[in-house]
């Protein structure tokens, strides 16, 4: 199913959406995008339903086709200091900030926003599966919170960050026991498996 240009109406709409919100490692990234009007093409779709080399391929298609975007990110400790749900909204605030036209709606990935000053804005469940600028935000996001966490990963190893993004996997987790946690590990999570699954690692 092709996705949809548009959901209010109003012309110039941004899609907004974020990456990393279940990590337990690294930043949260968000991004937004506006298209020119009856953007389209076939292969854009919800980041998750895409390998890494339709992701970056989309990525070039995305940043040289849209009539702005940008990208922001906020760090394990600004995380730690608020809430995983306030720092993800206010980074996509942070991102809408950056953009060099200035929306008249925004729309949002989701069921939770706070309202950005003097623009409306509506928050759709699943909508990286249903809107292009969605979608595309949420490819963004991905790909450049992706691109950060293989960075750090070279000073890093052992968290195998590279391979996991930051996210509870199975290794991870046996590396935080390991070696315990590091700057970028936030703090506020549990990183550690309950007591009842210590034997599984």
């Amino acid at each position: 199913m092709a996705l949809l240009f548009n959901h209010s109406g109003i012309s110039l709409e941004a899609g907004c959406d974020e990456a990393g919100r279940g990590c337990l490692a690294g930043p949260v990234f968000a991004a937004v995008v506006i298209f020119p009007e009856n953007f389209y093409h076939s292969d854009l779709n919800d980041s998750k339903k895409l390998s890494a080399i339709q992701r970056y391929k989309l990525r070039e298609v995305i940043e040289s086709s849209s009539l702005a975007f940008a990208v922001a990110k906020m760090d394990a400790g600004e995380i730690d200091q608020y809430n995983i749900l306030w720092a993800s909204i206010r980074t996509m605030h942070k991102a809408i900030d950056q953009l060099s036209l200035r929306p008249q709606h925004i729309i949002v990935d989701g069921n939770k926003f706070l309202p950005y000053p003097q623009v409306s804005h509506d928050c759709i469940i699943g909508g990286d599966g249903l809107y292009a600028s969605i979608a595309a935000a949420s490819i963004l996001a991905k790909t450049y919170r992706d691109d950060f966490m293989q960075n750090i990963h070279q000073k890093y190893p052992h968290y195998q960050w590279e391979r996991n993004k930051g996210y509870p996997t199975k290794d991870h987790r046996k590396a935080i026991i390991e070696f315990g946690p590091c700057i970028y590990h936030r703090k506020s999570f549990r990183l550690y498996p309950p007591d009842e699954q210590l034997a599984l690692f």
